[in-house]
């Protein structure tokens, strides 16, 4: 995998399913996402890429706790000793502590599933493993040790404690799964444990002030990014 430079300081390393993201931080840097299992290795050696080293990465910040998302978290923090991020709804799942809940799928979503998992199955990927949370997160927050202000948005629908992050300074925004991209336009992001909840929350991504969209599945909003999530029609639209 290569990365993709998206701004100054931030870097998509693309995968088939769950793009990481990269951010410069100003002792090191953060890991938004950790994609499915087995995917550390080359994580790390994007980093290396980058001049860093598996101690430079200071926080992990899960934007949710799908398995696709939160899948290398564990290998990653044995390798790093970074801190995990993750919104506080979501922490239960992604520690072990509670069941996920399952998606509510529209028929069309339900065979695109069926598809992925059985993509995961053919590739030999092993389930997710567990690891702990240290910082949980809620509306509103503030990150801290960024290089300017990191705003966390409780995003619900997707799952029922996803983040988005919002870099206010440079209009940078990581929407996690309740924004995708197709074709250069923005998507509802499908199986969602609320439909409704989602439709909200990615309304109210598309109301702020924002130059560039890394969204983990498709390519990233870098021209008038604001504006084409204002176009969209999260309703009905997600492919």
């Amino acid at each position: 995998m290569e990365l993709t430079r998206i701004t100054p300081a931030v870097w998509q390393l693309p995968f088939p399913v769950g793009h990481v993201h990269v951010v410069r931080l100003p002792d090191g840097y953060a890991l938004i996402d950790t994609g499915v299992p087995g995917s550390a290795p080359v994580i790390l050696e994007a980093l290396d890429q980058l001049g860093g080293r598996p101690q430079d990465v200071r926080q992990i910040v899960l934007t949710h706790s799908h398995g696709d998302h939160m899948g290398s978290a564990a290998d990653l923090v044995a390798a790093t000793g970074a801190r995990v991020l993750a919104g506080a709804l979501d922490t239960p799942f992604i520690r072990g502590t509670a069941p996920e809940p399952e998606p509510v799928f529209t028929a069309s979503e339900r065979a695109l599933h069926e598809q992925v998992m059985a993509g995961f199955g053919d590739s030999g990927i092993p389930p997710a493993q567990h690891v702990p949370v240290d910082t949980e997160l809620r509306d509103g927050d503030l990150l801290d040790g960024w290089a300017e202000p990191v705003r966390v948005l409780h995003v619900p629908g997707h799952t029922p404690g996803g983040i988005a992050l919002h870099l206010v300074s440079s209009g940078v925004l990581f929407p996690g799964d309740i924004v995708a991209t197709t074709e250069g336009r923005a998507i509802l992001g499908p199986f969602n444990v609320d439909r409704e909840e989602a439709v909200a929350s990615f309304r109210r991504l598309a109301a702020l002030e924002v130059e560039t969209v890394c969204v983990p599945h498709g390519e990233p909003l870098t021209e008038d990014a604001g504006a084409v999530l204002r176009a969209a029609a999260p309703e009905s639209d997600w492919v």
